[in-house]
């Protein structure tokens, strides 16, 4: 299994309402979610990516991949918090990988101690990418074999998010509200699914 997550300029940003904004200057003012909300969209909420970004109005998708196949197999939409990442990978991973032993794959914003060990109570091998410092991911996990081969067929699913934002439609949602953009969510990802599905047999797509 393969763990991913999008938010803002990878993920979803909201499309504008209609109609003009209203003469506000923020310019200078320093916007938090605690001071400032959407008037069109009290749901989403003010995130960026690293220091330095732009803080943009997001929900934040989640997308659980298997990775022999690249198919979608869960997906989770959230409010954009610091810890919803790793909080929606808990759930789906807790509802969808029921093998024991089974290994999931992550990038280096899982190398917390506390997600690595919920993921061992579960009986699931965290093949996460480990941080130069400080990681949670030791020599139980890095000497087995197949832990550079889930690390390299982890980034399969950046073609998932691609597709979705370039084809799906999902780089500016069309709804608002947590709920009717996870429905969004959901129909893209079961789209995308029937479009691999279409390569993995070999069918050949044709409009004519």
């Amino acid at each position: 299994m393969g763990l991913h997550e999008e938010l803002c300029e990878k993920g979803w940003q909201l499309a504008p309402a209609g109609g003009r904004n209203p003469s506000v200057d923020f310019k200078g003012e320093k916007r938090a979610n605690a001071t400032h909300a959407s008037t069109t969209d009290p749901e989403a909420r003010l995130y960026k990516k690293s220091e330095g970004d732009k803080a943009q109005l997001c929900f934040m998708g989640h997308a659980l991949m298997e990775n022999r196949t690249g198919l979608v197999v869960d997906v989770e939409v959230t409010h954009a918090t610091g810890t919803a990442e790793r909080d929606a990978a808990k759930i789906m991973i807790g509802r969808t990988v029921t093998k024991p032993g089974a290994t999931v794959g992550a990038d280096k914003a899982y190398d917390v101690p506390e997600f690595v060990q919920a993921l061992r109570e579960q009986r699931v091998t965290p093949h996460v990418a480990r941080k130069e410092k400080g990681s949670a991911i030791d020599g139980r996990t890095t000497r087995h074999p197949g832990y550079r081969t889930r690390l390299k067929r982890r980034k399969r699913v950046e073609e998932i998010f691609g597709w979705s934002k370039t084809v799906g439609g999902l780089r500016q949602t069309r709804f608002r509200g947590l709920k009717k953009v996870a429905a969004q969510t959901v129909f893209t990802f079961a789209a995308y699914n029937l479009t691999r599905l279409g390569g993995l047999f070999g069918w050949r797509w044709s409009t004519a």
